[in-house]
């Protein structure tokens, strides 16, 4: 009978009165449901004002536009690489329910302080209407500057904190040692990214419209609104859900390793024996009072592996400092920890390229002809084309691509995570080769029509730019849930929310690169010319098309980069789950075998 109730409980889990969690009551899709909804709001808050900014950075504060582009790119690089944090926080001290509920707060104050600075005129610089595009207006000064920012980089820890708690905590609510749990899963992180455009879908078109044509200052305090009300919908779903018990700092324990590691090699004069003895025992039982508390199974069974084979030093060698010992699990979880992170590194170029989303991408449609018909299509309404593409191709994707990919290659994913990123990187590469061939149209038209200077809107459609964001789009839905599932799936029990905030930090980098590219290619170019190639407040100046060209180049000697990983990476095959789930078929058949 006890034995009976220990198995209806979920080990390592708790409800949101930290009572333990129970199978059949927590978790599931109902669970998952909720953050599903949630994100489409989250993602509105943030994404409206987000694919904005760069106009009202360079409108309304006057910054000439690669500086815009710039600061745009730095703030949404902190709002991704803050994911970080909030993934942090949720496997050591918090759990990611509570991270989510302090983060929402924290978006909605910068929200609220960047809606006061809009509503009142004396918090922004006076209204400036240049004559041609080559003036410029006097840019927003240090004090009102100082607002801006603050709440800016509010909103981005706020951003930060929901994007490191959200995705694991949706996640968690699936068992991952069913073949069914782990396919509910992957179809999750697939409607997470499908409920991303949603909220895109609203913030680029009806957002971007209010913000255009009724104020900044509506636009701010609509998305302030939509953050606070995700906070009550988050709570409705308390019942319902499962939450991982924090297990301590997983960097503490990736630290204490690689130095475990390092100090048994500098101090041991017997290591290279204790290295041989070791790899002629084929396993090892450990078992710490955490391991015990939060494991599935109490003490457990591990095979030292092959791969990074100075780690097991930690393990079985004695360091200087005895707290640095440590077991043979750690090791191991340390061990595909580091694993991933060429993965990881070969996913930062691509998201350097959608960078391009909300920057460049932007301004160029600014300069050309948005109407379609009678009606003005804003120029930050342009994400539009890749949502509603991610919002087609999504349920495609995991209802009849991946059901037909099973059943041809008879594997339980059918297409794997690392080839779905890799088919991201290619659509990134395409993208980035269109974008140039679209800015040098766009640059002859305004040469051809006598427009270089003229503010008028060149006689060209906006709707070539669409084709680069058609491609961004496409790369965004196979990278972004593709290494989110991947990261999730590898990584140890505890360090699943750090290692799923490595999706949003592969995109903060990203952002960041875009900046110091920006810097570097105008540093160099202006060596060898006069201007150089991204700098003025001209867009028509620019050589933008040199600069996709470059980055077209990149992205190619970044896909071969990552193929050499990625053809070398083995998927974790350990999973305890497995058998347990094949031991019960088998009882299943002998029980009506004995019937029959």
């Amino acid at each position: 009978m006890e034995e009976r109730h220990y198995s209806d409980k979920w080990e390592g889990y708790v409800d949101w009165r930290n009572r333990p969690a129970l199978r059949g009551q927590h978790g599931g899709m109902v669970a998952a449901s909720f953050v599903l909804v949630v994100e489409i709001l989250e993602n509105l808050a943030y994404l409206a004002n987000a694919s904005n900014l760069v106009l009202y950075l360079s409108k309304f504060m006057h910054y000439s536009p690669s500086n815009s582009a710039n600061m745009v790119t730095n703030f949404m690089g902190t709002a991704f690489l803050l994911a970080l944090l909030g993934g942090f926080l949720s496997d050591a001290f918090f759990t990611t329910y509570c991270i989510y509920l302090i983060s929402a707060t924290i978006e909605f104050l910068g929200l609220l302080m960047l809606t006061v600075q809009a509503h009142i005129p004396s918090l922004t610089p006076s209204a400036c209407t240049p004559i041609n595009r080559n003036t410029s207006c006097q840019q927003v000064d240090a004090g009102k500057a100082a607002i801006l920012f603050a709440g800016l980089y509010l909103v981005a820890l706020g951003v930060g904190g929901i994007k490191g708690s959200l995705p694991p905590h949706g996640a968690e609510q699936f068992d991952e040692d069913t073949t069914r749990g782990r396919k509910q899963r992957s179809t999750f992180f697939n409607y997470y990214v499908f409920c991303l455009s949603c909220g895109g879908l609203i913030a680029v078109t009806f957002m971007v419209w209010i913000e255009d044509n009724k104020g900044w200052q509506w636009g701010f305090g609509i998305s302030s609104g939509i953050i606070l009300v995700t906070i009550p919908i988050f709570l409705l779903g308390s019942s319902t859900y499962r939450i991982k018990i924090p297990t301590g700092s997983p960097i503490t324990t990736i630290f204490k390793v690689l130095a475990g590691a390092v100090c048994t090699c500098c101090t041991s004069t017997t290591s290279r024996n204790a290295i041989m003895s070791m790899s002629t025992t084929s396993t090892y039982t450990t078992e710490t009072g955490l391991e015990k508390k939060n494991g599935k199974n109490g003490a457990e069974t591990h095979t030292t592996s092959e791969d990074l084979r100075l780690l097991n030093k930690a393990a079985i060698g004695r360091p200087f400092h005895q707290p640095l010992q440590c077991t043979i699990k750690e090791v191991e979880e340390v061990k595909i920890v580091l694993k991933i992170l060429p993965i990881f590194a070969s996913t930062m170029m691509l998201n350097c390229c959608l960078a391009q989303l909300s920057t460049f991408s932007v301004q160029q449609a600014a300069t050309m002809d948005t109407r379609i018909g009678s009606f003005t299509v804003p120029p930050a309404s342009l994400p539009v084309f890749p949502v509603i593409f991610i919002m087609i191709l999504a349920p495609i994707y995991n209802h009849i691509i991946i059901p037909l990919a099973r059943k041809a290659t008879g594997t339980e994913m059918g297409i794997t995570h690392l080839q779905r990123i890799g088919t991201g990187l290619v659509f990134s590469i395409v993208a980035m080769a269109v974008a140039a061939l679209v800015e040098m149209k766009r640059k002859k038209v305004a040469m051809q029509s006598g427009m270089i200077n003229s503010t008028e809107p060149l006689p060209i459609t906006f709707l070539w730019v669409a084709l680069q964001y058609m491609f961004l789009g496409s790369a965004d839905l196979f990278s972004l849930a593709g290494m989110m599932d991947f990261f999730f799936t590898e990584a140890p029990f505890s360090m699943k929310s750090l290692a799923t905030a490595l999706s949003w930090t592969s995109l903060a980098i990203g952002y960041y690169f875009s900046s110091v590219l920006v810097s570097i290619v105008n540093k160099v170019t202006s060596s060898f010319r006069h201007t150089p190639w991204l700098y003025g407040s001209n867009l028509n100046h620019y050589h933008l098309d040199r600069f996709y060209w470059l980055m077209c180049i990149l992205s190619g000697l970044n896909f071969l980069h990552y193929l050499f990983w990625a053809s070398r990476y083995k998927y974790q095959s350990t999973r305890p789950g497995d058998q347990e789930e094949i031991q019960i078929r088998v009882n299943s058949s002998e029980l009506q075998l004995s019937h029959s």
